[in-house]
């Protein structure tokens, strides 16, 4: 950490030039003694990264950036705000502290948050924003989280991981067991330091794998924000042995879509099978990722195109957690109605359908945007139908 960054020169420059084309930065005879040009745009680069991402550190005055990829590792701060509304209490471990992104919110929950860091650089970087935020009931340590709780005696209300999902020997990993830290290694100490354990996974963990490797799984949230997945979140608590409960958040703004069940209710529902009626409705992606494909139908009164389709219809239009259309026409899908299709504008969607987006679009030269919608989907019969519709 470089702390001639600081200095009030540097930090109006980097204010009045974060949206600076960075190699024309790169290129220029060095601006600041002390400071390189690659120095400077790590800050430009990291700043412009953080204008929507993080609007907080973006807006507040002294803020040090480490390299962009710790930006974009980081949560957003609308994530972050709902992990923190699940915590609550004196003391919580963030184990994989980073950025610090998510202490910061947990503080404002928690009496008191240990950030721990690996890499002393970013812990000092995080230790400089918080003090810039005036946030006083965080520390920071500069080492590893598994090690700093095997070594320490310490009790905490919670415990935040977010494992690393890229090691030395594996690349991109998909299993807790291979992450970093190893979560499922580390369980039987976790519990022994902790009331409940809250987790932080990539949307590509799958839920069903992420289950068998982890114990005692009370609660499950899966979070998109403007119909996006981001992350898949795990509530631990030792020996929790009942139904999972399943909360699935899209957040727009300031407005959260939230559809909660638990695996038992879409276990005992019954599959009610349909045929396209006047509108037609796609579950918001957290409903999908969850897997609540029955209870989703049965608690708003649809009826399901397919068992494997995932889409909706109704005669009359109710409220509805994802996107809702009117329907159109039905097309079946055929020699002769692929006629109909070419170099006509529409948005695509291909659900249980033989051919992918990409295909589709290359097959029948359908360009992209407009007011229409095609979703390219298998019905009850087991035949493929385009059904044209318009949002509502």
């Amino acid at each position: 950490m470089n702390r001639k960054i600081l200095n009030i020169g540097v930090q109006e420059f980097k204010d009045k030039n974060w949206n600076a084309d960075i190699m024309s930065v790169l290129l220029l005879k060095p601006l600041f003694e002390g400071i390189s040009q690659r120095e400077l745009a790590i800050q430009l680069e990291s700043k412009k990264k953080a204008k929507n991402k993080l609007p907080t550190w973006f807006g507040t005055e002294g803020i040090y950036y480490p390299p962009k990829l710790h930006i974009e590792q980081s949560s957003s701060e609308i994530t972050a705000q709902y992990k923190a509304s699940l915590v609550a209490g004196k003391q919580l471990l963030d184990m994989t502290g980073g950025f610090g992104v998510d202490s910061y919110f947990f503080s404002k929950r928690m009496d008191a948050v240990l950030h721990c860091e690996i890499n002393p650089e970013l812990s000092a970087i995080a230790k400089h924003n918080f003090d810039q935020f005036n946030t006083k009931h965080v520390q920071c340590r500069a080492t590893d989280g598994g090690r700093f709780l095997m070594e320490s005696t310490q009790t905490y209300d919670w415990i935040f991981i977010d494992p690393s999902r890229r090691n030395t020997s594996k690349g991109k990993v998909f299993l807790l067991a291979d992450s970093e830290p190893a979560v499922p290694e580390l369980l039987p100490i976790l519990f022994k330091r902790a009331k409940k354990i809250l987790l932080k996974t990539s949307p590509l963990l799958d839920i069903t794998q992420a289950r068998k490797e982890l114990g005692g799984v009370q609660k499950i949230h899966i979070v998109a924000v403007k119909n996006e997945v981001k992350e898949v979140l795990y509530i631990l608590e030792k020996d929790f042995g009942e139904e999972i409960e399943y909360t699935c958040a899209n957040l727009e703004g300031q407005k959260i879509e939230i559809f909660n069940f638990n695996e038992k209710e879409e276990s005992l529902q019954a599959l009610h099978l349909g045929f396209p009626q006047t509108y037609l409705y796609e579950p918001n992606p957290a409903i999908l990722k969850a897997g609540a494909f029955k209870t989703i139908g049965n608690r708003f009164g649809l009826k399901k195109l397919h068992r494997h389709s995932h889409l909706y219809t109704s005669d009359k239009l109710v409220e509805f957690p994802g996107r809702r259309f009117s329907i159109k026409s039905t097309i079946p899908y055929n020699k002769t109605s692929a006629k109909r299709l070419k170099n006509i504008k529409a948005n695509i969607t291909s659900r249980n359908f033989p051919l992918t987006v990409a295909a589709l679009r290359k097959k029948h030269q359908i360009l992209d945007g407009g007011e229409n919608y095609w979703f390219f989907t298998k019905t009850r019969d087991e035949k493929n139908w385009v059904i044209c519709c318009q949002k509502v």
